[in-house]
Order: structure tokens, then sequence, then C-alpha cells
């Protein structure tokens, strides 16, 4: 047994806890010791809920272990019953309780309650808390869609005529990274399209909604690690297809509105669809020379990490020198997504793993979850949290989608700020002596920020005036350097309000090493000797 600080996921009941603190008419009767209630934290303190979850613990105290624990069980499920009256009662273990071996379905049964009851067997030893929210929303979409099965060889019936095509969101749940904003940007972006929302679930639904699963034309999964088994239960009994594309990013969501269009069999206008995102006119203002082939590092849940993987090497045009994932049921699918960068997948959920990889590549932006936030503090990496497992600071106030045309936006400013911020620190660096450059200048634009004394004034006037000490080139001294285009397209590129000082000092390192031109080169030396 390996003693372990952090962890990705919890156990797997912290999985069924995210799908009933999700819903609505739902209660969770857990039977655990009395130090399991910690739970509870992960909803109000970092997700900032204003509600406990819906879950009854047993609390059973090591005084208890020596009576029965099973009548202690029934009582907490009884009394869960009369008080918060359930419309689906789950039931299930912790991980310590498990160790006791109480049946809390068969002793939940045995009550005869007169709502739906969800027996949940989770292996906290063998699985954890993705699986442990994906088996219970998959344990709940059979127990109440069970009667709606079509019989073999009988059709789905077809869509009533003049009724718009319908679909449901699967896979958003409590405590996942940006759901709520994903499945606002979502249901906006369907609206557009002309495609209705039967059922969003788990997230804001109730058992009811559960059991209309059924009614909709096609399912749009979110969220594989959480609505995958559910997706394909639903389309081996209804018949529904369900869509591939997680929508992260321009491109993919350009595709996943040609394959919902493709499921609804309706005609979409993409390009007018498009229009409304400002991704692509930001991405050809920055200066990409500061992004171009930039080593990023990709590690998190399956779904967020290939996403950010794709959205990394074709959008923001970074070189993807590592990609790994915690969730070993998508592994297969990281797997194939690294071989397409020429790399191999770091598959664990062992974080000290990924920072010796990440301390061996050196990649110059990590995109991860709370876990690499952490190594790249230490290793002073920029980084950015693209993934769960996530702290308090990732559930923001304001709207911050990480899907879609606005979810796009969101990435562009996240990615691609952190690396602008190196271009700032060097030019302070640069130009520290500067006197409107300083840590106590005003922004120059401020005019009444900024006073100029006839002390700076002078400056100004003598700025020119460092006398370079000439070097000779070739028996003759060198005092005047010619920009070649190339170099001058470059210095085109520095702000306006640096750009005279940035030419003035490589001029001055030109002269002083007897370069007669300046190249490419030449400016990108004297801006690391200045740097320094």
């Amino acid at each position: 047994m390996k003693l372990t600080l952090w962890t990705y996921e919890g156990p797997p009941h912290i999985g069924a806890m995210r799908i009933a603190t999700a819903m609505e008419g739902v209660h969770y009767v857990l039977h655990a010791p009395q130090g399991d209630t910690y739970a509870d934290l992960l909803f109000t303190m970092i997700e900032r809920m204003n509600k406990r979850p819906p879950v009854t613990y047993t609390t059973f105290q090591a005084r208890d272990l020596g009576g029965d624990t099973a009548e202690l069980f029934k009582d907490a499920a009884r009394s869960a019953y009369a008080r918060f009256k359930p419309d689906l009662l789950m039931v299930g273990a912790s991980c310590t309780a498990e160790l006791i071996q109480d049946d809390p379905g068969g002793l939940a049964a045995a009550l005869q309650l007169s709502v739906p009851v969800l027996p949940l067997e989770l292996p906290a030893y063998q699985k954890k808390e993705n699986w442990g929210a994906a088996e219970t929303f998959y344990q709940m979409v059979r127990l109440l869609g069970k009667d709606y099965v079509l019989s073999p060889g009988e059709k789905r019936k077809p869509r009533p005529a003049g009724l718009p095509p319908s679909c449901n969101i699967l896979g958003p749940t409590a405590l996942g990274f940006r759901h709520r904003d994903d499945l606002v940007e979502i249901r906006k972006l369907l609206r557009q399209i002309g495609v209705r929302v039967n059922v969003v679930a788990p997230l804001g639904a109730k058992p009811e909604d559960i059991s209309r699963l059924h009614e909709a034309d096609f399912n749009v999964v979110l969220y594989p690690e959480v609505a995958n088994s559910a997706a394909q239960w639903l389309s081996k009994n209804f018949g529904q297809p369900s869509t591939k594309t997680i929508p992260i990013g321009f491109n993919a969501t350009r595709a996943f509105i040609e394959e919902v269009c493709t499921l609804a069999q309706i005609h979409c206008d993409i390009d007018e669809l498009t229009k409304r995102s400002r991704a692509r006119w930001y991405a050809l203002s920055v200066d990409s020379t500061y992004l171009t082939n930039k080593r990023v590092f990709i590690f998190g849940d399956a779904t967020h990490a290939i996403a950010a993987a794709k959205v990394a090497s074709q959008e923001m045009g970074f070189q993807v020198v590592g990609l790994g994932t915690y969730s070993r049921e998508l592994a297969r699918e990281v797997r194939e997504a690294a071989s397409q960068y020429g790399i191999e997948a770091l598959i664990t959920d062992d974080y000290l793993e990924v920072e010796q990889r990440i301390t061996e590549l050196q990649p110059e932006l990590i995109l991860g979850s709370q876990m690499e936030r952490h190594i790249a503090k230490r290793l002073k990496i920029p980084c950015a949290v693209i993934s769960a497992p996530i702290h308090v600071q990732d559930f923001p106030a304001r709207y911050s989608p990480q899907m879609g045309f606005e979810g796009a936006n969101v990435l562009f400013d996240t990615w691609v700020h952190p690396l602008m911020m190196g271009l700032e620190e060097h030019l302070i660096g640069m130009f520290r002596e500067d006197f409107e450059f300083h840590d106590g200048a005003a922004p120059s634009h401020l005019g009444h920020g900024h006073q100029r004394t006839p002390a700076n004034e002078a400056n100004v006037a003598s700025e020119p005036t460092p006398v370079p000490e000439v070097a000779v080139a070739n028996g003759a001294p060198v005092t005047e350097s010619v920009w070649e285009p190339e170099a001058q397209k470059e210095l085109n590129k520095i702000p306006f309000f640096v750009r005279g000082k940035a030419k003035r000092n490589t001029e001055r390192f030109a002269i002083e090493r007897g370069l007669s031109t300046i190249s490419l080169e030449t400016l990108y030396d004297a801006k690391a000797h200045f740097g320094r």
C-alpha cells in the first residue's frame, strides 16, 4: 500500500453523491462511519453550493461495530424516507462501511418503501469516483426506463410531423468542471440550431424526467466519463444514437453542430452560427511569435485532456509534448489521441509520476487539474486548469464555460494570457531604467496620471545621447547599422510605446559589436542582452 497526499479521484460513493446532489427529488442513504461525512465539504466549500448534499449518513461509531449495524442502517433509511419524502431513494455503503459487509440494498428492500429504491454496489477498492458516477447514472436510467424498453424487433415510432427534433443532454453533474456553464452554452447552441431539449440529466433532473429519456430522438453526450454507459443502454434499448464530438474549441464546436444537424436530420447554416465567435479574430490579432510551437503538457480527465490537445495543436499552434489522464476507463482513447502527436500517453493516478514527467519535459505551459497547478507553481511554469479535480477558484462567480463558441473564447483568454505575461515581464526587465516604464509610473495614455517633470522632460531630450563604443569591422569603424526588412518587420510588432527604445537599444547593441546590418537574429540577441 502506498500512502498518498493527493488523489485525482475520490472513492466511488463520491461519484454517487455527485449524481444525487445534481438531481432533485433524490435522497441517498449512505452506510458510513462518522468521519466519512467530510464529503459534504466538497459541495458546500469547493462548489459553494447553498445547500447540503441530499445524503443521510448512518454515522456508526467504533462501539456500534459490536452491535447490530444493519438495524442502524434500517433506522437511518426509514427516518430519511419519512423526513425528506424523496421520489427515489439511493442506498449504498462507503469504502469503510463496505468492510463490515452489511447489505444496504437488501436491507432497504425489506423496508418495503413506496418509492423506487436504487441499490448501489460500488467496489471502493477497485473503482473510483468517475466510475461511481457513471455506474450510478447507468443503474438509475435502467431502473426508471425499464418499463418503456422496446420489444425485440420493435422499431421506434417516427417523430410526428411538425414537431422539431429533440435530444437529451447527458453527463453534467454536481462538482463537475464548468458543467453548469457548459450546459447553458450548449442549450443556447441547440436552440439556435432548432433542436428541442427533452431532458438534461443528471443535473437538474427529477426521477420522472429520467423515465422520459426514451422520448428524445438522440442524445448529446457532453461528458463520456459519466454518460457513456447510460447512452449505450439507451441506444441498445430505444435506438437512440449519441453524439461523439465534444464541443470544446472552435473547430470541435463546428464539428459538433454538423453532427447534431445530421442526427436531427435538419439543415444548419454553420457559417452563420460561427460568426458569433470572437476566438478566430482574437487568434488572428495576437502576435503568434509568442505562441507558435510553445511546448505544452496536458493532463486531466480523458474528455478535457483529449479536447485540450486538439485545441492546443490545431487552434493555438502549440506543440503537444505530453498528454495523459488518470481516467483508466478511457485510457485507450487517450493513447489514440497521443499517437497523433507522436508521443506516448501517460496513464496514471500518481501525481508524483506526473510531476516527474513534467520535470523531464520542461514544457512552457501546463494544462491540467488542480494537482498540476501545484506542480507548475513549484516548477515556475505557467499553468491553466482544464479539468477536475478542481479547487474553489475553479467555480468562478462569472459565466465561464469551456464548451461552445463562448467556451473557445474562454480558452483563448485562459491559455494565451499566461504566455503573454511573459512578454510583459520581458519588457519590464528590458526597459526598467526608462523613466516612463518603472513600477511607479502611471499609464502614459492617461494624461492626468502622468505628469511630466522638468527632470524627465530632460531625459526625453537626452535619450539618444548614449554614445556607444564603436567597434571595428573589416578595418573600418561601424557607426551606423542598417535594418534588414525581416528584422524591421519584427521590430514593428513591438508595442508602439516601447518600440523606439527597443530600436535604439538594438542599434547600439549592433554598433558595439561591429555589425553593419541588423538581422532578425541580432534583434533577438539584443532582446536577450537587455533582458538579463
